[in-house]
């Protein structure tokens, strides 16, 4: 079962708690154990400030993955993190690459889920095993490919704090 916090800290429109929801168990589906974690939906203000504190870059990103550090002592909590995502950068991005705003918000939000599950695309084989993983899924509710016309950047720019 999953436990989510959606936060929402702007204006702008955005997919309701059951599109989230149905979004994240499906990236979850893996893993046996319950699950908690947030989603914050932010402003380009607080994204911007978000990853100048945790990346030390200067602009909002699309989404950042901030994953739970349990003590060994408690790691048998639920606990998998939190995503924060901005959602004019995600509205802009759709546009900008000509993709459904759904089909976007639900790559990013299974992106993001997989990293709280310790995925991650900082080498190729990473990389490669990680997008597969997200075809499927997004195959899966009815989306194309998200990378198929990518040539150049094989990966959104979904960030852990660590990875910086």
């Amino acid at each position: 079962m999953l436990e989510l916090d959606l936060q929402i800290a702007t204006e702008a429109p955005a997919p309701t708690e059951a599109e989230f929801r149905q979004w994240c168990e499906l990236a979850l589906r893996q893993r046996t154990a319950d699950s908690e974690m947030t989603i914050r939906l932010v402003d380009e203000d607080e994204g911007r400030e978000l990853n100048h504190t945790w990346r030390h870059k200067d602009y909002a990103t699309n989404v950042l993955s901030f994953p739970a550090e349990v003590p060994d002592e408690f790691l048998d909590i639920p606990l998998l993190g939190d995503l924060v995502i901005c959602v004019a950068v995600v509205e802009r991005e759709a546009t900008e690459q000509g993709k459904e705003l759904k089909a976007h918000w639900a790559h990013l939000v299974i992106h993001g889920c997989l990293h709280l599950l310790g995925y991650d695309h900082i080498d190729d084989e990473e990389a490669e095993e990680m997008e597969a993983l997200e075809r499927e899924l997004l195959a899966e509710l009815g989306y194309p490919d998200p990378y198929a016309d990518d040539e150049t950047e094989t990966s959104p720019t979904v960030t852990t704090k660590d990875s910086e």
